[in-house]
């Protein structure tokens, strides 16, 4: 039998331990959900899909990569420059133990 969260003692509760602050804001999370999915992805397109701005996506995509989560890839097409962005294998880990650690908590409050 658990104990109900009011008479657990401060810090007995470890349900936020696995997760990763920088995978909190969502944009963040959306980068790396969608990044995880495909080889490489291109500024232009994760701006379309994340409906952010330029200012705001490279804010994020810049935080990503200063983790090593996120690799950058710039190359021009038809004389125009063009970022692609790819998930490296350290935020492939962070992923799969944030969003464990979301299920583990969704669980534990779908079971109250």
């Amino acid at each position: 039998m658990s104990t109900p969260e009011a008479d657990r003692e401060p810090g007995d509760w470890d349900g936020l331990r696995g997760l990763d602050r920088l995978l909190e804001h969502r944009v963040r999370l959306g980068l790396c959900v969608l990044l995880s999915r495909h080889d490489a992805l291109s500024f232009r397109r994760l701006k379309e899909l994340l409906g952010e701005t330029d200012g705001s996506l490279g804010a994020h995509l810049r935080k990503l990569e200063e983790a090593k989560y996120i690799d950058v890839r710039k190359e021009f097409q038809n004389r125009k420059p063009v970022s692609w962005y790819s998930l490296q294998d350290r935020g492939r880990r962070a992923l799969l133990s944030h969003t464990r650690s979301l299920a583990r908590i969704i669980g534990e409050t779908a079971s109250e």
